[in-house]
């Protein structure tokens, strides 16, 4: 009787251990398990509009059933647009400065992630026809320069170097976003533009690059943050992962970006 009680025992023992194993594992595949399909808006400085489309792309590709919309403007613009409601997931800015506001505004979830920098860079016709070769030529009155906003992250660069310089620039128009002013010179509308490396560099024979040593003063950096109000924040993390990871800064280099 003994020996069958101690039997009994040793199976129901091994039941229960069975059991918790059974449980433990159940847990582990739901936590490991993929994010659930959803659906994530990304408001985004203009000039990550190529690096972002490509990433919001592979985002849905590790993702199947998932969607990526952008909203691409002045990093100051959705500021706006965030501190007035605006829904969105991820905020990722062209400047710091900006992404405080944010930040003072409650509408951040934790603190914002460095991921690029980014420098100014001079934008002419190709071939460069009035022989700009300095930040100082764009003072010259014969010339119509278009520069940024000084609300707008490469505005407010730009100012920067002409206070440092003492280069008083006369704008003839300033745009709201660095797209804007660079689509004034590749529309002959403009003689010349400041615009960031990337953008130049994404705009190919299109238009001719002069660099200055004075930009290295007045580089911005990105920041990328979740925010309060989103409604998917797992899936929202996963892509400010796929931006700061290895695949991301492969995609950001490759357009000319710096390491953060």
């Amino acid at each position: 009787m003994k020996l069958i009680a101690s039997t009994v025992a040793a199976l129901a023992a091994v039941s229960l251990v069975a059991g918790c194993s059974g449980s433990d594992t159940s847990t582990k595949s739901q936590t490991t398990s993929a994010t659930p399909p959803a659906h994530l808006t990304v408001f985004a400085a203009s000039s990550l509009k190529k690096t972002f489309t490509e990433l919001g792309t592979q985002f849905e590709k590790d993702h199947p059933g998932s969607k990526v919309d952008f909203s691409f403007a002045g990093s100051s613009d959705l500021v706006s647009q965030l501190t007035n409601g605006a829904p969105a997931d991820v905020f990722a800015s062209a400047d710091t400065k900006n992404m405080d506001k944010v930040k003072a505004a409650s509408l951040l979830v934790g603190e914002p992630t460095n991921f690029a920098k980014n420098t100014l860079v001079i934008v002419t016709a190709p071939g460069n026809p009035k022989n700009i070769t300095s930040f100082a030529d764009l003072a010259n009155p014969d010339l119509l320069v278009v520069e940024c906003a000084p609300q707008v992250p490469c505005g407010s660069a730009a100012q920067k170097v002409e206070t440092a310089t003492g280069v008083d620039v006369k704008p003839v128009s300033e745009e709201q976003n660095v797209s804007d002013v660079l689509n004034k010179v590749t529309t002959g509308q403009a003689d010349a533009g400041l615009v960031y490396v990337t953008d130049a560099k994404g705009a190919g024979d299109k238009v001719f690059t002069v660099e200055f040593p004075e930009a290295k003063d007045a580089v911005n950096t990105y920041p990328i943050c979740l925010l309060t109000n989103s409604k998917n924040k797992e899936a929202a993390d996963e892509f400010i992962e796929l931006v700061t990871g290895p695949v991301g800064q492969d995609v950001l280099a490759k357009a000319g970006f710096a390491k953060p």
